[in-house]
């Protein structure tokens, strides 16, 4: 079972910015290719980090205004939440290995 939830503008403040531990949101689209091979990566580290940090999806075709609102200017980019700030972004489809590196440095 995933870990990983699906965020639109309507909960995003709620889930995101007020959540109580770091938040890993991952921008994507369902025609995205490297989305699409990032997904299996993003998912196995929610579950892997699910006591730490939690995860999100937010589909930019179905959010444009978070997208707008975050600069979301291609896809995938993370953005990495704490204390309902951005501390980290990454652009661009990265390894499992790199990614469990920044949630590290994100969740202390």
């Amino acid at each position: 079972m995933s870990n990983v939830k699906a965020v639109n503008a309507d909960g995003f403040d709620n889930e995101i910015l007020k959540a109580s531990k770091p938040v890993l949101v991952d921008f994507w689209a369902p025609w995205c290719g490297p989305c699409k091979m990032l997904g299996p990566i993003v998912d196995t580290l929610a579950d892997e980090n699910k006591e730490k940090l939690d995860v999100a999806k937010v589909n930019v075709d179905d959010n444009k205004s978070l997208a707008a609102q975050f600069g979301i200017r291609s896809i995938p980019t993370l953005l990495f939440f704490k204390n309902g700030q951005e501390v980290k972004r990454v652009v661009g489809a990265q390894g499992k290995p790199q990614l469990q590196k920044l949630i590290n440095e994100v969740i202390g």
